[in-house]
C-alpha cells in the first residue's frame, strides 16, 4: 500500500471511531468528570494505573492534573501508580505482577479517593486486582476499557463507571482513551473553576 494512503486511512479510521463514540460516551464521561471533580474538591486524590500503552496514558493524565491542562490552576492530587520502578519490581518479585497496583491501592487509597484504571482488553490481572482492592475499601472506580469490557466490566459495582470503547482495535481504543482523559481534564477544570 502507498504510504500516504496508509497514513490517510489511519486518520480516517481514528476519526470514524471517535465520531461513532461521541454520543454514546459523552454521558458517562460527563458523570466520570463530575465524580473526579467532586473527589478533588473534597480533598481526595486520584490513583491512576494501566499496563503498557495504558500506563503511559495513566501517567499522561496524572501529569495533566498535577501540572495543568489548558488553564492555569493549582496542582491537583493525582498519582500514577505506574511510575515507581522500585515499588513495581519489588512487588512483582516478592508477590506477583498481579499485585503491583493492588498493593499500592491498599496502601494509598482512603475514603473519598477514586481509582482510575485503563485496560483496552478489560482482562489485565493487575488491573482486576487493583479494582477488587479499591472496592473492598469502598473507593469508586472509573474504568476505561475497550472491546466488550472484558472481566473488568463484570466486576464493576454500582458506584463504578465504565467508559468502554466498542472496537477490537487496540490503537483505536487507546486513541479514544486519550481523548476521554482530555475530556475529563477539561470537565475537572471547568467544575473546579466555578
Amino acid at each position: 500500500m502507498d504510504p500516504i494512503t496508509l497514513v490517510a486511512d489511519q486518520f480516517r479510521a481514528s476519526a470514524k471511531i471517535k465520531r461513532n463514540c461521541a454520543d454514546a460516551l459523552a454521558p458517562v464521561i460527563a458523570l466520570a468528570g463530575a465524580l473526579l471533580a467532586d473527589c478533588l474538591r473534597a480533598g481526595g486524590k486520584l490513583l491512576v494505573c494501566g499496563n503498557g500503552g495504558s500506563a503511559a496514558d495513566a501517567q499522561h493524565f496524572s501529569g495533566e492534573l498535577l501540572g495543568r491542562f489548558e488553564r492555569p490552576r493549582a496542582g491537583l492530587a493525582a498519582i500514577a501508580l505506574t511510575t515507581d520502578s522500585s515499588t513495581l519490581t519489588a512487588v512483582a518479585n516478592d508477590y506477583a505482577y498481579d499485585e503491583v497496583f493492588a498493593r499500592q491501592v491498599q496502601a494509598l487509597a482512603r475514603a473519598g479517593d477514586v481509582l482510575v484504571v485503563l485496560s483496552t482488553s478489560g482482562n489485565s490481572a493487575s488491573i482486576l486486582r487493583a479494582v477488587e482492592v479499591a472496592q473492598a475499601a469502598t473507593v469508586p472506580v472509573v474504568a476505561l476499557t475497550g472491546r466488550d469490557g472484558g472481566k473488568l466490566a463484570g466486576i464493576l459495582g454500582a458506584r463504578d463507571l465504565e467508559i468502554r470503547v466498542p472496537t477490537s482495535s487496540t490503537p483505536r481504543i487507546q486513541e479514544v482513551h486519550i481523548l476521554a482523559l482530555h475530556c475529563l481534564c477539561e470537565l475537572i477544570d471547568e467544575a473546579l473553576a466555578s
